[in-house]
């Protein structure tokens, strides 16, 4: 299997020793690991817009790995903190079906109902890190420490509220310093906002990444020999315009049948009622035609982009699945904002699928 973005924070921990993790990065043996996730920053748009990163661009040319499927935050963050696929660690969208609550959880709006060790029981790999004696920090902004979506997949850490660069580079610079070999997570969000807010490709888009870029540049400077860095993403991005915008509500024959409406506008959860999975499919595959690809739950499943999926997860997953070809969405009065915004994700294109895998290393 091609290397993904559950890969990584394994191999950080392998890297400084923690044992039973599997190094797939290859990284080498060191006292401490930085793992810096840039929040939307997909492989190949940042390839057609190196003069946005001039320090990222001076090593960012190897060739990308995967993130996880769906192509979304909630999922991504799920494998990179639990180091497994989504059929494992039971996060299959943006938003998705609790089949024991009978509602649909948002896991970027999610406070502490239902509890998030409820939604993602095992362990993550901070917790199993942190239980073998090493240092474990996440440094992200105040206001996601005691989220859903934080307890849920990347509970373990200790963790440092930073809101700016400078505050990041002061927090990892203390973790770095440290006697005990450490591994410290950086999140940082402006490259996802622009690029749902302006498009990719954009002034305001390419600003944001610029200021990524001297983030980056900024940590791997703190390195001191025996540490390295990883840059990674949770996803890319892509450009939908308005004209390849199709509404649920709106467009005859899309609401027949349906129960709930989940996901996000490039993949869609479809839960519907009783008995009526086949005729929603064929419905949905005749009206949108080559533009969405409409698979069934047990297609899906079957296809293996969601790794072996667990029966204790498997009704979260749609009863149909509908993903986004091209630049396509579906829009729906469930999400009205994030339905009207230009850059989208969740789907299985190459630009929403290829993240970066940069490994810095001190001197």
């Amino acid at each position: 299997m091609r290397v993904n973005l559950a890969d990584v924070l394994p191999s950080a921990a392998s890297a400084i020793g923690a044992p039973s993790f599997d190094n797939r990065l290859e990284l080498p043996p060191v006292r401490h690991a930085v793992v810096c996730l840039i929040d939307g920053l997909g492989w190949h748009v940042m390839q057609r817009n190196l003069e946005a990163v001039p320090f990222l661009s001076q090593f960012g040319h190897d060739a990308p790995i995967a993130c996880a499927f769906p192509s979304t935050t909630p999922v991504g963050l799920a494998s990179l903190g639990t180091g497994a696929l989504p059929g494992a660690h039971g996060f299959v969208g943006a938003s998705f079906l609790l089949p024991e609550t009978g509602s649909v959880l948002s896991p970027l709006h999610w406070g502490g109902d239902p509890t998030p060790q409820s939604v993602q029981p095992d362990s993550t790999v901070f917790e199993r890190v942190a239980a073998a004696g090493f240092t474990v920090t996440t440094v992200a902004p105040g206001a996601y420490r005691s989220s859903g979506l934080t307890r849920a997949t990347l509970r373990g850490a200790a963790y440092q509220a930073s809101e700016g660069i400078d505050d990041r580079v002061e927090a990892v610079r203390r973790c770095l310093m440290s006697d005990q070999p450490s591994l410290t997570y950086v999140y940082w969000a402006d490259v996802d906002r622009a690029g749902h807010e302006f498009g990719v490709d954009s002034p305001q888009w390419c600003k944001a990444l610029l200021l990524a870029d001297e983030l980056v540049m900024r940590l791997a400077e703190l390195l001191p020999p025996g540490a390295l860095m990883v840059v990674t993403s949770d996803h890319g991005m892509v450009n939908c315009p308005d004209s390849h915008r199709i509404s649920i509500d709106i467009t005859p024959g899309l609401s027949h049948g349906v129960r709930h409406v989940a996901g996000e506008p490039r993949l869609r959860h479809i839960y519907t009622q009783e008995g009526a999975q086949n005729d929603v499919s064929d419905a949905w595959r005749a009206i949108l035609r080559d533009r969405i690809t409409v698979l069934t739950r047990e297609e899906l499943i079957d296809s293996g982009a969601l790794g072996p999926v667990d029966v204790a997860i498997d009704e979260r997953i749609g009863d149909v699945v509908a993903i986004a070809e091209g630049e396509w969405m579906l829009t729906s009065h469930t999400d009205t904002r994030v339905s009207s915004l230009r850059g989208q994700h969740g789907s299985w294109t190459p630009d929403e699928m290829d993240i970066p895998a940069v490994v810095l290393l001190g001197t």
